[in-house]
């Protein structure tokens, strides 16, 4: 996945409010690799989540900062 399709990718599943967990399929074509797995209110559930999962690496928690910017963990 090119940094710019990961970039696209990123900004379209990111919440307006909340934390959204996303998985990466690796064998998905490169527009689609990232795919939503579950929205949560609180990160600290988003995190326990992330932990939960048997690769973590393999997941992230996307979300919006105070200044509108697209952040991710």
């Amino acid at each position: 996945m090119t940094k710019d399709v990961f970039e696209k990718e990123r900004i379209r599943l990111t919440p307006e409010n909340g934390f959204d967990l996303v998985g990466i399929d690796y064998f998905a074509d490169s527009d689609n690799q990232l795919y939503f797995v579950e929205h949560f209110e609180m990160y600290q559930d988003a995190l326990n989540a992330k932990k939960d999962r048997k690769n973590q690496d393999d997941y992230f928690i996307l979300y919006k900062g105070t200044g509108g910017e697209y952040l991710y963990r």
